[in-house]
């Protein structure tokens, strides 16, 4: 049977079309070697500039992980969750853009803005994630969630090789620009295409499932969350999983963001690491539509279990990575199994959430996921500077892998998995 998408699921699934410019650009590539560029210029150690990196990660994410649980319980109300959203939007493509006007030698100030962006596009990515709900159905969720980030993998290599094509004519004087501007262009090229490339979203996604709205929103969401922690044996299943992802997304997600610094301190250069990235996000989007079909094939917990494998390999291979060869070898891992580890978890936890408190559930993913981003650039920065060594804080994280799969293993079929609805 042809599997064929609705308008509703297209427009979310070309959500990450957008954002995922973002994530490659900013997260990724171009602004931490920018960054890098920034704190060294200014007389700050690879190791320290680094796990600085990793602390900024670390504070936006706790910030973020504060507001999610309480947001996302508001935003369960009727037409609430479209608002938070958009508010959310702004923040980070305004940040976004505003990297572009920083002064090339504030490296401090740079971090500051980028944790602005990085709430903004983290925190809409909480009220997109919970948006699958409304779009799709449980039978359809782990293929439209993971061609999202198949779509999101191949939209974000257009502008990525725009900015690369930019930075790399600046370089040989083939166009009048610095380096510096012409990274500080990929930033407001980043900002134009999410902006774009999102009003689909905008126009054709809506809350479909949702509570009716309380006289008193805050009060009362309090109240709903705390009912939520009384009663949680109520949803052992699906708190269960939460505590397997806050583990193993904490590793995945930390090596993402930090790979460029890790390349960097290897000796790397900036153009060959641009380089590795983009063929990583050419090999990481047919590997994330591939999960979601072998899901539906073998089980979604039997596939996360693969990307749960990857990544533990990926941690002990790191721990002797010396060349650019190594680091290539590790990119192409990663490659194979980011976007599905994410997508099927994504689409996992919400077959087990009940559609009309999805965003206070999803809240909680987020929470989770987030919170869990604390501790490994954490973990990563305090290790490097302990030891000087980068590659001994990506082992370290071989921990939360293990951890997370062995928690999995006790998580319910989402099928088989009815929770008891709130009284």
């Amino acid at each position: 049977m042809k599997f064929r998408l609705s308008k509703e699921e297209k427009s979310w699934a070309f959500y990450d079309w957008a954002n995922s410019a973002y994530s490659i650009i900013i997260t990724t590539a171009v602004f931490p070697l920018f960054y890098k560029a920034a704190a060294t210029n200014a007389g700050v150690s690879a190791t320290d500039s680094t796990a600085y990196l990793g602390y900024t990660i670390s504070i936006f994410t706790f910030i973020l992980a504060l507001l999610a649980p309480i947001l996302g319980t508001i935003a369960d109300y009727r037409g609430m969750k479209k608002k938070f959203f958009t508010a959310f939007f702004i923040l980070g493509t305004g940040a976004t853009a505003a990297l572009a006007f920083i002064p090339a030698d504030n490296w401090l100030m740079l971090l500051v803005v980028y944790t602005f962006a990085a709430l903004g596009s983290t925190g809409a990515n909480v009220f997109y994630d919970s948006f699958l709900t409304d779009v799709s159905t449980s039978e359809r969720m782990n293929r439209v969630s993971a061609l999202g980030y198949g779509i999101g993998y191949i939209g974000s290599t257009i502008p990525f090789i725009i900015s690369i094509a930019i930075i790399l004519l600046s370089q040989s004087g083939v166009i009048p620009l610095s380096v510096t501007n012409a990274s500080r262009a990929a930033f407001l090229i980043t900002a134009a295409w999410w902006i774009l490339f999102s009003v689909p979203m905008f126009r054709h996604v809506h809350q479909i499932h949702f509570i009716e709205p309380d006289p008193k929103p805050v009060a009362q969401a309090f109240k709903r969350l705390a009912n939520t922690f009384r009663e949680i044996r109520k949803y052992r299943g699906l708190f269960l999983f939460l505590l397997a992802y806050f583990f193993y997304i904490d590793g995945v997600g930390t090596i993402i963001s930090m790979s460029t610094a890790y390349g960097s301190d290897l000796g790397i250069e900036a153009n060959s690491l641009l380089i590795i990235l983009f063929v990583t996000q050419v090999i990481a989007a047919p590997f994330a539509i591939l999960y979601g079909r072998l899901a539906d094939r073998f089980g979604t917990k039997q596939i996360l279990y693969v990307g749960i494998a990857v990544y533990t390999f990926v941690c002990i291979y790191a721990y002797s990575m010396d060349s650019v060869a190594d680091f290539w070898v590790l990119a192409m891992l990663v490659g194979t199994s980011q976007g599905g580890i994410q997508a099927l978890s994504r689409s996992y936890f919400g077959r087990l959430v009940p559609k009309e408190n999805s965003n206070e559930f999803f809240g909680f993913y987020n929470i989770f996921g987030k919170f869990a981003s604390i501790m490994g650039p954490l973990l990563v920065g305090i290790t490097a500077q302990m030891t000087g060594n980068t590659n001994a804080g990506v082992f370290s994280l071989i921990v939360l892998f293990i951890i997370g799969g062995i928690i999995l293993y006790f998580v319910p079929d989402p099928s088989r998995y009815e929770p008891v609805p709130e009284n």
